[in-house]
């Protein structure tokens, strides 16, 4: 029985070699390379892959939000998160939106190939390393909005700026901002949002 899939990576060359790879198995079969989280969604709704491999950093929809839309528009389509960034956050969230995998992307070929096997099989299939990463890491001790105002202070924006774009007062961005510092231990809100990026929380 041959496996359907579906590619989703930002990356052409990342993306080809992986389709080439994946295509050497002679039970698998990718009937769609797209290069975004929307084009995934489509593509599944079109398709009906048996499994879509994600990336998670891609414009427009990232892998991980696509995620939840790939399995409510194609039911019987499994997805493995396929990634370089192997984050303990971005495995807990990736796995909440009903992921069946998450491995990064020097996993060797057979081992890739094995892992979309056993996703199509209906098991979960997870980096070990990254499992246990994950476990120490615990939960994002951040709250939504802390999550909001830190992703909205990624690319320097002033606090004026981060409030209009959140409808927030400039108070709150700022005991916001005070509040995720202190939870991630850092010293200014520059490192914050490095230390929340690190740990897959945004």
């Amino acid at each position: 029985m041959t496996i359907r899939l579906l590619l989703a990576d930002d990356q052409a060359l990342v993306r080809g070699a992986l389709s080439a790879l994946l295509s050497l198995e002679p039970d698998l079969e990718v009937v769609a390379e797209v290069g975004s989280g929307d084009e995934a969604v489509e593509a599944a709704r079109r398709l009906r892959p048996d499994v879509a491999l994600l990336d998670v950093e891609m414009p427009g929809r990232d892998g991980i939000s696509a995620t939840a839309e790939v399995l409510a528009a194609a039911p019987g389509t499994r997805v493995l998160i396929v990634t370089t960034f192997g984050r303990p956050g971005y495995l807990r969230r990736a796995l909440q939106a009903g992921a069946s995998g998450f491995v990064v992307k020097d996993t060797p070929a057979a081992q890739l190939a094995d892992a979309v096997r056993r996703v199509h099989q209906g098991l979960r299939v997870v980096d070990p390393a990254l499992a246990t990463d994950s476990l120490i890491a615990g939960e994002s001790p951040l709250t939504a909005r802390e999550t909001d105002v830190l992703r909205a202070a990624r690319d320097g924006s002033t606090v004026a700026a981060i409030a209009r774009t959140l409808v927030l007062s400039e108070g709150t961005v700022r005991n916001h901002l005070s509040s995720a510092i202190g939870k991630t231990g850092a010293a200014n809100r520059a490192e914050a949002c490095l230390v929340a990026d690190r740990n897959g929380w945004l």
